[in-house]
């Protein structure tokens, strides 16, 4: 009888393939508060994560109707403040209705799943969301990926396909590049031939356009009934959860067979209390928007004055290409060793050859913690040769 193998052996080779890449991730528990480190890591984009407008929210919420949903939402998991939630969300965005998910994965996993489906084509931006990749491999519709913010190739596919049916979907702003789908041309051609155009707002909301209210509102598509936006509450709205805005066609369609949303637990209160409080916020302070926007142009512009790579953003995300892991995690050491906290970024999150810091701006940044950062780039750049003052 030959020896039994061990399962666990193929995982632990893998590990060591990736430790050998510079592929391993670690979780790292951050203390309460700021730990000593300046954020320019999250998605905390206008700076209310800890905002006490917002702790009340969430606090009220849980006086009033407890911890937890209690069940899908189409069961017990709907309270009257969620209804609210949906309602203010729509509004707040231009669209007709909404209704919130319990996470922004689950609402691009049910926006493009219900839409979609056999005698429907799918066509997805090459560098969307993991999200939005996933959930089109789940669509059950052929799906052509086309190259990174391409309307010709949009228009191609669209006017070459034998399906009745097309859905395209995009991110507004890149998670990683942070630039911006050219949301007007989609649209047009979208249109032009009957589509449904799903646009993911999760890097937009809060900090593109009047008040925050998205990509798609600032370039006049609010409420077109051919537009679906999603949403995450846990970026500029610094809580939990996302939503799906639209025609309430839409909305009907999601609630009657959207998967994720049928048979998942429902938002926890004090999350839709939290994100409550955060419109209100963004309701009564509409400078916060331009503030975060200012605050990743001065980001971008030191890493360019440093002679790094970067690129100019449209919303709260910059990133500083070093290209290889290995230079991308010496890097982040670096911007830790000035007390800096950024995001690390390599294969599969990006391609190969692009592993980079995602460095995100806060409304709430200070010329000190800015200053910080231009020396962290200094030496980021003295250490790749590419610094401009050597």
């Amino acid at each position: 009888m030959t020896a039994a193998r061990d399962p666990l052996a193929r995982l632990r080779d893998a590990a060591a393939r990736r430790e050998d890449a510079g592929l391993r991730r670690t979780l790292r528990p951050r203390p309460s508060g700021a730990g000593g480190l300046v954020d320019l890591a999250s998605n905390d984009y206008l700076g209310l994560a800890g905002d006490p407008r917002l702790v009340e929210g969430a606090v009220a919420a849980a006086r009033a109707w407890g911890t937890g949903s209690t069940g899908s939402r189409l069961v017990t998991g709907t309270t009257e403040l969620h209804a609210e939630l949906d309602r203010r969300l729509a509004a707040f965005t231009g669209s007709a209705a909404g209704l919130v998910f319990s996470s922004g994965f689950l609402a691009n996993l049910g926006a493009v799943t219900a839409l979609a489906g056999p005698g429907t084509l799918v066509v997805s931006d090459q560098v969307n969301h993991a999200s939005i990749v996933d959930a089109c491999r789940l669509s059950r519709s052929r799906v052509v990926i086309v190259p990174h913010r391409d309307t010709a190739a949009v228009e191609h596919a669209l006017a070459g396909r034998d399906e009745d049916h097309a859905v395209v979907v995009t991110d507004a702003v890149f998670s990683v590049d942070g630039d911006l789908a050219p949301l007007r041309a989609l649209h047009d051609t979208v249109r032009a031939h009957g589509a449904l155009l799903v646009i993911d707002e999760a890097h937009a909301l809060g900090v593109v356009g009047d008040h925050g209210r998205g990509a798609a509102h600032a370039a006049g598509l609010a409420g077109e009934p051919d537009v679906i936006l999603t949403v995450t509450l846990s970026k500029s709205l610094a809580s939990q959860g996302g939503a799906v805005l639209g025609a309430p066609e839409v909305i009907d369609t999601l609630i009657d067979t959207g998967r994720s949303f049928i048979f998942d637990t429902g938002l926890n209160p004090p999350a839709a209390g939290a994100a409550l409080a955060a419109l209100g916020v963004l309701e009564s302070d509409p400078a916060l928007p331009g503030r975060a926007r200012d605050r990743a142009r001065r980001i971008s512009a030191l890493a360019a004055g440093s002679g790094l790579e970067t690129a100019s953003p449209a919303a709260a995300v910059v990133p500083v290409f070093l290209g290889e892991p290995h230079a991308a995690v010496r890097a982040a050491g670096i911007c830790a060793e000035h007390g800096l906290r950024v995001g690390c970024f390599r294969p599969p999150s990006v391609p190969k050859g692009r592993a980079c810091l995602r460095l995100t701006a806060r409304a709430t940044l200070e010329e000190p913690e800015l200053t910080r950062l231009e020396a962290a780039l200094a030496k980021i750049a003295c250490s790749t040769g590419r610094s401009l003052h050597t």
